[in-house]
């Protein structure tokens, strides 16, 4: 077996030391809650029977109080894709724990946005933000202690995050994330962006754009580009969350079913009362942490993560820093090539050996923590392996190659010898870049600055000929705090146009970019804010600045005396409309993005003291 890589083995140190009087409190915590919390067994007769009134068949079953009853947290919608096939999950799962001698009850539902309904609209100011508002609404589904275990159903960008945050709360129950899957391929992703190219240059009318989006996106499941939904099912997959390759097998089909169906049967053979106990609380912890991260620079995955990983550690009593990714990245060789860093989707990337190539060459190669505590078996070894049906059995078989190295490679040959992301820091603040889809040309941007305070002008601008120059596009006052840190991925086709036409091209901003970010250099999430004084509010229209990737750096080009006399500028109004402001105790409250951007976490932690 081979030995731990030396840099993780450093990192994963470091941060289990950082991490120890909190992880002593939170551990401490899902003891509690096992031991001497609120349970089942505690409720009165009167909580009992409101509990089990309309449980139906399985009303005598819970009633015992001697078979474990499983809940349900769903964020079934039927107007996102990822969601809609979870609508007929909570029967199966109950059918499913009825033939283990358990029971199941739907604990609650939580909101699931679709940032790419919202993509560029009001409502995407709320989409960061909904992230701690399915972590309150997934513990508050938990708080009725009628559970001994829980399934998670969610898979898209804020919901899984969300999920979890709310469940570490009650981190000594067993918890399995249960995913739908992506839909099945349709029109190419890089047609796709070149129509939406050829409507940003007014080439293309709004129903040809049209016609490509549908085609795109036309079906149950997940988006099959690799964003920020599909870089959570991975993470789970290399955290041990899922069932071993439950990650992007399509919907409705009797893989999928299956799958489910063992996750439910699992849930039923780790609870507090078997000899294979696994709570959530003690699978996430400072190595599982780590595989996340491991696996985002493997594969190219969303710089979502680069905020959501540490929120998640922290609901977990561990501390992560970009400094954290940085180093991992440094070590870590890209073995994925999924679109926008590639041609193929996650359909794609699945048939030529998907995340079961990926963990058993990490593996294999010192580059995965494989003694983490999963769901599944005893460590990560499992999740080498794909599962199959055979005579209608489900079963697990290994992957012995890549089945299309344009596609996935081995660590002896990958696509690039480090991770898809760079950590920047300079006279700007600190940021992150995904590197993994921009050409190395690309790298090193160094132009003058044209300042913006909302998407929308930026566009005005470009249609109005006033880009057609090397020019570093900054847009700023889009931090959590100032308006929801909401995604500019509308601004990708302008920026690729202009890219195209041969010009230096990068985008600065304190808000974020979408997880299908691609080609286009975009030094995003810049800590601290332009809110409450960030440097990136100090910036002027022609200032020289540069972006690099290469040295990890961003800075402003500006004399120092000059830098530091500057005065701030006038904040936008606070955004008032589409619900915005009902998120304004969130937007006040709301940490760096480098800790999680999370108001109810830094809240929950100014509270305890910690």
């Amino acid at each position: 077996m081979t030995d731990l890589n030396p840099v993780i083995a450093k990192v994963t140190d470091r941060i289990i030391r950082r991490s120890a009087p909190r992880r002593r409190q939170y551990l401490d915590l899902i003891e509690r809650g096992r031991d001497a919390g609120t349970n089942r067994a505690q409720l009165s007769c009167g909580n009992l029977a409101h509990a089990f009134a309309a449980s139906g068949d399985d009303k005598p079953v819970i009633r015992t109080g001697r078979a474990m009853n499983m809940g349900i947290v769903t964020a079934y919608n039927d107007m996102l894709s990822a969601h809609q096939p979870y609508g007929r999950y909570p029967e199966a799962i109950k059918i499913a724990a009825r033939e283990v001698g358990a029971t199941a009850q739907v604990a609650g539902g939580v909101p699931a946005m679709c940032d790419g309904v919202t993509q560029g609209q009001a409502g995407m100011d709320l989409s960061l933000f909904s992230r701690d508002t399915i972590a309150l609404g997934t513990a508050v589904a938990l708080s009725h202690a009628m559970f001994e275990g829980a399934l998670l159903l969610g898979i898209c960008d804020k919901i899984v995050p969300g999920l979890l945050i709310g469940a570490l709360r009650f981190g000594h129950l067993p918890t399995i994330l249960v995913p739908s899957g992506p839909m099945p391929s349709g029109l190419a992703n890089k047609e796709k962006v070149r129509i939406r190219q050829l409507y940003a240059e007014g080439k293309v009318g709004k129903e040809e754009l049209l016609e490509a989006e549908s085609a795109s996106y036309h079906g149950a499941g997940t988006c099959t580009f690799y964003g920020t939904a599909n870089s959570n099912q991975m993470m789970m997959e290399v955290m041990g969350l899922h069932m071993p390759g439950a990650a992007f097998i399509n919907p409705g089909t009797k893989l999928r079913t299956e799958i489910t169906r063992a996750a439910v049967h699992r849930l039923a053979g780790i609870g507090w009362d078997s000899e294979d106990y696994r709570p959530l609380g003690h699978c996430i912890d400072e190595k599982a942490i780590v595989n996340a991260i491991i696996g985002l620079m493997a594969t190219g995955g969303s710089t979502n993560h680069a905020i959501h990983v540490p929120a998640i550690a922290r609901a977990a009593g561990i501390s992560v820093d970009w400094t954290d990714f940085a180093e991992l990245s440094d070590v870590v060789p890209l073995l994925a090539r999924i679109y926008p860093n590639g041609s193929g989707d996650v359909n794609a990337f699945e048939a030529a050996g998907g995340m079961a190539y990926v963990i058993r060459e990490l593996l294999d190669n010192g580059l995965l923590h494989r003694d983490i505590l999963t769901v599944a078996r005893a460590d990560l070894t499992d999740y080498g392996k794909e599962p199959v049906l055979e005579n209608e059995a489900l079963l697990w078989r290994d992957v012995p190659a890549s089945r299309d190295e344009a596609m996935l490679r081995p660590v002896s040959s990958p696509f690039s010898p480090d991770g898809g992301m760079k950590l920047l820091s300079g006279n700007l603040g600190r940021c992150v870049m995904k590197v993994s889809a921009v050409d190395p040309s690309r790298w090193t941007i160094e132009a003058p600055a044209a300042i913006f305070h909302d998407q929308d002008d930026v566009l005005r601008a470009f249609k109005a000929g006033e880009l057609e120059r090397d020019v570093v596009v900054v847009v700023r006052f889009q931090g959590p705090r100032a308006n929801g840190m909401p995604e500019l991925h509308k601004l990708t086709p302008a920026l690729g146009v202009l890219q195209d036409r041969g010009f230096k091209v990068a985008l600065v901003t304190d808000g974020r970019m979408s997880g299908a970010s691609g080609k286009v250099p975009a030094a995003i999430h810049l800590s601290p804010e332009a809110l409450g004084d960030g440097p990136i509010a100090r910036l002027r229209d022609g200032d020289m600045v540069r972006v690099c990737a290469q040295t990890g750096s961003i800075e402003a080009l500006v004399d120092a005396a000059q830098w530091d006399a500057r005065t701030m500028p006038q904040a936008p109004p606070p955004p008032y409309d589409t619900g915005r402001e009902l998120f304004a105790l969130f937007r006040q409250h709301s940490d760096l993005a480098e800790a999680g951007a999370s108001p109810i976490l830094a809240a929950m932690e100014s509270e305890l003291g910690s």
